[in-house]
């Protein structure tokens, strides 16, 4: 009798460990989508990482602002795709829409003009409308 009692309990502990292994293959693929406070989200195995910030294009300059630093964005075709979909939010040329794409970053050239930090777009993961209630423009001229 004990020796069927040791085998059940076995058994039962054999069927609750595969259905754990299930589940952490789960979590690790929605592991690659979450986004930290730092506007970052945790490197695939690819080596590009994903940021979401506010992105603006204007006068032939792209910029992507995180909470915590600035990108000069590399004009791109994929930056052109990502400014037709910023088009839809915006009021005005200047306003910034909050934005969540996968890219390639690195440093500047020394003898070239611009951010220091630079992020080349590789995917558009998401486009959002800008937070009416952010009251963080300047507007300088008469009404």
């Amino acid at each position: 009798m004990k020796k069927v009692v040791t085998l059940l309990i076995i058994f039962s502990v054999i069927i609750s460990c595969k259905e754990d292994k299930k589940t952490d293959v789960d979590t690790t693929q929605d592991d690659q989508t979450i986004i930290a406070d730092d506007g970052k989200t945790l490197k695939q195995g690819d080596g590009l990482i994903a940021i979401h910030g506010d992105f603006i294009y204007y006068a032939d300059a792209a910029v992507l602002k995180t909470p915590t630093k600035m990108y000069g964005v590399v004009v791109n075709e994929k930056m052109k795709e990502l400014q037709k979909q910023v088009e839809a939010f915006k009021k005005e040329d200047t306003d910034m829409v909050p934005v969540t794409i996968r890219g390639r970053m690195f440093k500047k050239d020394t003898n070239e003009e611009g951010w220091e930090d630079r992020i080349e777009i590789k995917e558009i993961l998401k486009v959002s409308p800008p937070n009416p209630e952010a009251n963080d423009v300047i507007k300088i001229g008469n009404k």
